[in-house]
């Protein structure tokens, strides 16, 4: 008459219990080929927050970027070349927070509100989406000022991150391979390199400027 498993030696039990183990593991192991297909993914996201786009930037106002922040930075141009770069270290949350900012500088007194709270859920709360780098302080103090909107709501918010990209992300973004790419002297009669296909040649006064999608 069989005794069942009670019979088996203790060292039995054990390696059957670790064989049950491994086959477990080996059954929620993933799929090789499905982790080099999300790898893939991830991949094709990069390729999408690169640069697609060429406008044409006399090298003069190029120069000026070299300047201070505040010219790239007001510049639609350099916004746009630096928004690239930011993306390429995916960082653009502080970029899109400083222009969200200034567009509510411009919003109507009866929906400042509403787009007030849109951009404090969106990127100075705690864990919100596009969440930006800014100390408690600064934090709290946006908040209340939700509870007296105006103009001023995101002003101190809105400075602290413009100091942090004129004292970081700026300061690499002069560095980079785009910035170098854009401050070389144009070449006669040669298409630009990130040029798309056509028969269009860089003036010798321009340069190309990569933007974003």
């Amino acid at each position: 008459m069989c005794k069942g498993l009670a019979a088996l030696p203790a060292t039995c039990l054990k390696s059957a219990k670790d064989i049950k183990h491994k086959i477990g593991f080996l059954l929620q192991k993933p799929d090789p080929l499905q982790e080099q297909k999300s790898l893939k993914e991830k991949e094709k996201e990069k390729e999408k927050a690169k640069v697609t786009v060429v406008n044409r930037v006399p090298s003069a106002e190029i120069e000026k970027w070299k300047t201070s922040f505040n010219n790239l930075i007001k510049n639609e141009d350099g916004r746009k070349a630096f928004t690239s770069f930011l993306q390429s270290e995916y960082s653009q949350e502080n970029i899109e927070f400083w222009e969200a900012c200034e567009d509510f500088k411009q919003t109507s007194v009866d929906k400042m509100n509403v787009n007030a709270r849109k951009i404090f859920e969106r990127y100075v709360e705690a864990d919100s989406p596009s969440e930006v780098n800014l100390d408690s302080v600064t934090r709290e103090l946006t908040r209340k000022n939700l509870e007296r909107c105006d103009a001023s709501c995101f002003e101190e918010a809105q400075s602290k991150i413009f100091t942090l990209m004129e004292k970081d992300s700026y300061r690499r973004f002069l560095k980079s391979k785009l910035f170098l790419e854009l401050s070389q002297p144009p070449l006669d009669n040669k298409p630009c390199s990130l040029e798309k296909k056509g028969k269009r040649h860089v003036s010798d006064h321009n340069q190309c400027l990569p933007s974003y999608a």
